[in-house]
């Protein structure tokens, strides 16, 4: 990949859930490309051992432990980075997870902790930043989104609608944006090899089972070369992009009843 500058020495990208899978993969890819970092997650022996990986890379990086998953800890987050005087030219709101199970069976309490990560702590982050890019008249924003943002989905009711909100709120915010320096892009994967489908308690499922999932360091490459290039969205990997042209087409009831056959346990026949 060709090495780009991040743009001013100072400044820095923040990404949420930057210690796995795919965060960890943007993580990678940005510090790889010049940007310093300011890496957030719960874990703070991740952190370090994440931190410690990248300093190949000769970047600043920064480590905040912070639950996203609790309500005020998004506007804490900015308070502490503002309260160190750190510029975040570029944010990417990569933290998210899924509780698989019919929503009549699943535990609410934990969907509901579910859509505070997925999106109020992602709204919270984009408000509080997007304030500071727009006086600034510079910044990017990367928002995980999916292709389950495009689909109903049977087994992940839950995720696959958060995810249908930010993928609706990153087209919003960028039509809003888009004449004041700021570029906003989704990135869409599929199936990706990461840990997500353990924490999802997942790993019965046709999808995970018998799916062919994508290396998370393609996705991250493919999102960062988007968001470089300003690109609204980008699904990543071929079989996909199909997906949502297929998903564009055929009635939400089609397509409910298709993944459900795809997310469903792979011995229930």
């Amino acid at each position: 990949m060709e090495k780009t500058n991040s743009g001013g020495a100072g400044r820095y990208t923040l990404i949420t859930g930057g210690t796995q899978g795919i965060g960890y993969e943007l993580a990678r890819v940005f510090a790889m490309n010049g940007h310093n970092l300011i890496l957030v997650a719960r874990d703070e022996d991740e952190l370090a051992s994440t931190k410690d990986a990248l300093q190949i890379f000769n970047v600043d990086i920064v480590t905040i432990s912070k639950d996203l998953f609790e309500v005020d800890n998004a506007f804490e987050l900015y308070e502490e980075i503002k309260d160190r005087d750190l510029e975040v030219d570029i944010l990417v709101n990569n933290a998210g997870q899924g509780q698989y199970g019919k929503f009549a069976d699943t535990d609410i309490w934990r969907e509901l902790s579910i859509i505070q990560l997925n999106i109020s702590s992602l709204i919270v982050l984009t408000k509080e930043f997007l304030y500071d890019m727009l006086a600034n008249g510079h910044g990017k924003i990367l928002n995980l989104s999916s292709i389950a943002s495009k689909t109903p989905g049977p087994w992940q009711s839950v995720y696959h609608g958060t995810k249908a909100f930010v993928q609706s709120f990153t087209e919003a915010l960028r039509n809003e944006v888009k004449d004041q320096g700021i570029v906003v892009t989704a990135l869409l994967p599929g199936a990706t090899d990461t840990d997500f489908f353990s924490k999802a308690d997942m790993l019965d499922s046709k999808a995970v089972r018998e799916g062919n999932l994508a290396d998370a360091s393609k996705v991250a490459e493919d999102g960062y070369k988007a968001l470089m290039r300003g690109d609204d969205m980008v699904v990543s990997g071929f079989k996909n992009k199909m997906q949502v042209v297929i998903s564009n087409i055929l009635p939400d009831s089609v397509v409910a009843e298709s993944v459900n056959k795809q997310q469903r346990p792979a011995d229930d026949k």
